[in-house]
């Protein structure tokens, strides 16, 4: 657990991720050149220049030495930048980085190289009023070049982090993270199937670079080739990506495509044992097979949710496109001029188109069979509105009843009475059981109220409406005036 405050935790990290790639890179630089210098038997005379140069040929800006420019630069210390580039902007980036911290971030991994690259440019002219075979590159092509290498880095390690955070925002399509993932995954199997293919060219023409090793007979010179035929391996296989994918490559006059192969000089460099050599023979078919294996890798990442057709054009457009850029820099970065071979790249022109085109077309087929588009539902009616009901006529108010006269224990005959008091009145008729009630009514008051007869109450048979009076019965009692008591008939 890191207890330091916020405020050092961040500002180490921001350091971290402006200088730490390419102070790394010029440790190695250094250590390459002095190691270089101490074999030759040579003074230290020009050596900064040189760590210079070299640190803005990784990030692919050509080196002029004695009007010799050499701009076709290997691809493997260029991708390592960008990889430790996008170590560190992750590393940085926590889950939950707010995005002003997000710009910071990258602004740094930009700031720093940018200021090691101005430095650089002043280190080589100094150096070039010395030895006037170095040459210093120009200052806009060195800054874009440092400035387009960590841009590339920084996105990639943030959007790692971020991919989620993306589904999150309105304006940004769902599917967009999956296109990405898409791209991402069809140009490491187009990468990957070309190194292959261009492993099994090296084993087939094994003669060639045995006798390219020999052009050398020290140890120190072979591993020197050897070395520089790994960092060159990477530009090897993107020429053999665009061989596969229809396009072409060469190496100065010489051409190489899937059905033409053309001749000619090309560097003593042993990977280069690699090329075809005329005629090319039944290698095609495996090219071919793997840009088709390659789409197929891209239709099922954007087959694997299930979208409405239009979604899943989408995605697979543009998944076909970021895949079709990303090879395309790929080419351009690693061709140029190679000193007196000439130009040394793939054909940009149909490069970028034909990479498009097979993802596309069979990125497209492998959606549609492996299921990646879905039915969009259909919209369910609204169900009709029940019509209004006319309102209930409210009902006639009733008049007041009458008052009826109390009982001997002051309660209202007909009043709301209260549970208590009813259950009272109840258990004083149980109890009393009188043989035979007597009605008098006062000469000069209201009748009393009429006691119930003498019934059993838990009488099963006995009838309900006898526990009842209606208004007839207090009528008839009010109309009753002689002084003779009345019959039970009554």
């Amino acid at each position: 657990m890191d207890n330091r405050p916020v405020g050092t935790r961040q500002a180490r990290d921001l350091l971290r991720v402006a200088f730490g790639p390419s102070v790394i890179a010029l440790v190695v630089i250094a250590a390459v050149v002095l190691v270089q210098l101490v074999i030759a038997n040579s003074d230290m005379t020009g050596a900064f220049g040189a760590i210079a140069s070299m640190w803005l040929g990784v990030h692919q800006v050509p080196v002029s030495i004695g009007g010799a420019e050499l701009g076709a630069l290997p691809l493997l210390p260029m991708l390592l930048m960008v990889f430790g580039t996008a170590r560190t902007t992750a590393a940085a980036t926590k889950a939950g980085t707010s995005w002003f911290v997000i710009r910071w971030i990258v602004a740094s991994a930009l700031g720093g190289p940018l200021l090691i690259a101005a430095i650089a440019l002043a280190v080589i002219h100094d150096a070039s009023s010395v030895l006037k075979e170095l040459q210093t590159p120009s200052a806009t092509l060195a800054f874009g070049s440092v400035l387009a290498v960590h841009f590339a880095g920084a996105v990639i390690g943030v959007g790692i982090r971020v991919a989620r955070r993306l589904r999150t925002i309105p304006q940004v399509p769902a599917w967009l993270p999956d296109a990405f993932r898409a791209a991402s995954t069809g140009v490491l199997a187009l990468f990957g199937l070309s190194g292959v293919i261009a492993a099994g060219s090296m084993v087939v023409h094994w003669g060639t670079m045995d006798t390219l090793f020999g052009i050398t007979d020290s140890a120190f010179g072979q591993l020197s080739l050897t070395l520089l035929s790994m960092l060159y391996i990477p530009n090897v296989i993107v020429g053999t990506a665009a061989v596969a994918v229809g396009s072409s490559a060469h190496i100065g006059l010489a051409t190489f495509s899937s059905f033409t192969v053309l001749g000619g000089d090309v560097p003593a460099l042993p990977v280069l044992a690699a090329v075809p050599s005329p005629p090319l023979g039944p290698i095609w078919v495996a090219l071919l097979i793997a840009a088709a294996a390659s789409a197929v890798a891209v239709g099922q990442q954007c087959a694997r949710r299930a979208v409405p057709l239009p979604e899943a054009a989408g995605k697979l457009f543009v998944a076909s496109v970021i895949a079709a850029v990303v090879m395309a820099l790929l080419g351009h970065a690693g061709g140029g001029r190679l000193g007196n071979f000439g130009d040394v790249g793939v054909d940009q022109t149909t490069f970028g188109p034909a990479v498009f085109l097979w993802f596309v077309m069979i990125g497209g087929l492998t959606v549609v069979m492996s299921g990646g588009i879905a039915r969009r539902p259909k919209a369910r009616s609204a169900p009709a509105a029940a019509p209004e009901r006319a309102p209930e006529p409210e009902p006639e108010p009733v008049p007041a009843a009458e008052e009826s006269a109390p009982d001997a224990e002051g309660v209202e005959y007909g009043a709301d009475v209260d549970d208590e008091i009813a259950d009272e009145i109840v258990a004083e008729i149980v109890d009393d059981e009188p043989e035979e009630p007597q009605l008098t009514v006062q000469p000069a008051a209201r009748p009393a109220p009429v006691r119930m007869p003498p019934r059993d109450v838990f009488d099963l048979d006995d009838d309900p409406e006898a526990h009842f009076f209606t208004d007839d019965d207090q009528l008839i009692e009010e109309d009753h005036t002689s002084d003779e008591p009345r019959r039970s008939s009554d």
